[in-house]
């Protein structure tokens, strides 16, 4: 068989009923749209429902509010970091090393949360850390140094940067 041999079944494949051809034959005329009106004309928009409020419309659109500035993390326990630093060979663990050994990843910002146990000194750079972690590290020994955010560094004069909305005052 080949491709030029391929064709439907005999019969499967109808050629659509030409309307509209004068009014000498069946389908003449008004070509099977009835008299006058609005489906006549051929005048219906696509999603209209006769006047009724259109589904799209009835549909309750999105909720709620979504915060530009809002900041988001990546969770770091401290039995991760000790895991780590045992791993690692020593005490000082820089944001590197977070993102090289994937508990980080690239361009994130991190925050050290306090679950699990960590008993192993560590000195770890993060950009936060929740109170209880900073307890749990530094009662093993060990300090959380916070890296400041790039949108968080100081502007001209020593005056922070501005933060969110600086028209908001005005």
């Amino acid at each position: 068989m080949k491709v030029h041999d391929l064709a439907p079944a005999p019969g499967s494949k109808k050629s659509a009923k030409r309307v509209g051809r004068g009014t000498g034959g069946k389908g003449g005329k008004t070509a099977g749209r009835g008299m006058k009106g609005q489906r006549a004309r051929n005048t219906v928009a696509r999603g209209f429902e006769g006047g009724q409020t259109p589904l799209k419309q009835r549909v309750p659109k999105l909720r709620g509010f979504n915060n530009p500035f809002r900041v988001e993390y990546q969770a770091i326990n401290v039995h991760a970091l000790g895991d780590l630093a045992d791993k690692l060979g020593r005490a000082d663990i820089s944001f590197d090393d977070l993102v090289a050994n994937g508990l980080v990843r690239k361009g994130e910002f991190a925050k050290i949360l306090a679950r699990g146990e960590i008993s192993t000194k560590v000195d770890v750079h993060a950009h936060a850390a929740s109170a209880a972690a900073k307890d749990a590290i530094e009662a093993a020994g060990g300090s959380v140094t916070l890296i400041t955010l790039p949108f968080k560094e100081e502007g001209k004069a020593g005056r922070p940067a501005v933060q969110g909305n600086q028209f908001a005052n005005r």
